[in-house]
């Protein structure tokens, strides 16, 4: 069976409280977490080059052009 590949998702940063490895309306790629969703968290890649659990409300999902889309990826 062939696994369907997700489209990236990004995400906003809005808020910043007690989390130096984020700034504040930075545009981050968020990966999918269906556990951590549950919890009311994201998974993102910060300014670490990590992942990492951050609280939902911190952000605000985007939607991007696929050339910017590309171009976030690529960087």
């Amino acid at each position: 069976m062939k696994r369907k590949r997700r489209e990236p998702q990004f995400v906003v940063c809005v808020r910043n409280e007690d989390c130096e490895d984020l700034e504040l309306r930075k545009i981050y790629q968020m990966l999918p977490d269906e556990t951590a969703a549950e919890d009311g968290y994201v998974r993102v890649i910060d300014e670490s080059g990590e992942d990492y659990l951050y609280p939902a409300d911190y952000f605000l999902p985007i939607e991007l052009s696929k050339d910017l889309e590309k171009a976030l990826i690529a960087a």
